[in-house]
């Protein structure tokens, strides 16, 4: 029977993996991360994410949680085992903390951020390739931060989720969106929420580029929200300018 109850906080590049969850048709975080606590404690070992991260997307701190019969006694010498693992697949295991029993990463989680980075400039990327969106048409930093502020507070967000989500509820909480513009051309949008929709980040970032590089204008933006309706949604922004930032628990 497991006794021990292990939150781990993790960082990622997913351009290379299916996603975080385990899939059958490539390589996910989840089953990476599995593999290499295996190696160490000897037995399969199942982790339960704070988020679904899809295919390209990133992570600055993803958390997860798992639970053993054997008792980790010295947490930096597990630390330094696991990333020696994982080193290659540029993931990181930034630190583990023992949590009580009843803990869940998922379902005890009280906030999520997300950040979405974009480059604005006519020059293509090189530092930056799958890490950012990449937009040359020049973006109007302030109809994107009135576009923001539309999108804050609890709303039906069915346009902006996936067509294929069903099973829950579209209303969320918006909690705060910030935007800020670093060295001129690098654009960062924070979105703070207890939880999204599958899709939801990715397609309200495509809808206020829509917005902030004038293709639509502010009242076609709020109708684009309370029509409810997917199809009148932009395409959603590309999955490597996405990052789980933190989970506060």
């Amino acid at each position: 029977m497991n006794k021990y109850n292990y939150l781990i906080k993790i960082e990622y590049d997913g351009t290379n993996f299916v996603g975080w969850q385990f899939q059958k048709n490539g390589i996910s975080i989840q089953e990476k991360i599995e593999k290499a606590i295996k190696k160490i404690l000897k037995k399969k070992i199942k982790i339960i994410g704070a988020g679904r991260t899809d295919k390209g997307v990133h992570a600055f701190g993803q958390f997860a949680n798992f639970k053993s019969e054997k008792k980790i006694e010295n947490f930096k010498n597990f630390l330094n085992s696991i990333n020696f693992f994982l080193q290659k697949s540029f993931i990181s295991i930034i630190f583990i903390k023992k949590k009580n029993f009843n803990f869940h990463a998922r379902y005890s989680a009280k906030q999520r951020i997300y950040e979405y980075h974009i480059v604005n400039r006519i020059g293509s990327l090189s530092l930056l390739r799958n890490r950012a969106w990449h937009i040359k048409k020049n973006l109007d930093i302030n109809i994107l931060k009135k576009g923001a502020k539309i999108l804050v507070g609890k709303h039906d967000f069915s346009t902006f989720r996936a067509a294929s989500y069903t099973s829950r509820s579209p209303k969320k909480t918006i909690e705060s969106i910030k935007i800020k513009k670093k060295n001129t051309n690098k654009i960062i949008i924070e979105f703070k929420s207890k939880s999204f929709l599958q899709n939801q980040v990715r397609s309200m970032v495509g809808c206020l580029k829509c917005l902030s590089e004038s293709k639509w204008n502010i009242k076609k933006f709020k109708l684009v929200l309370k029509f409810k309706n997917r199809a009148l949604c932009a395409p959603p922004a590309p999955a490597h300018g996405l990052y789980l930032k933190n989970v506060i628990y």
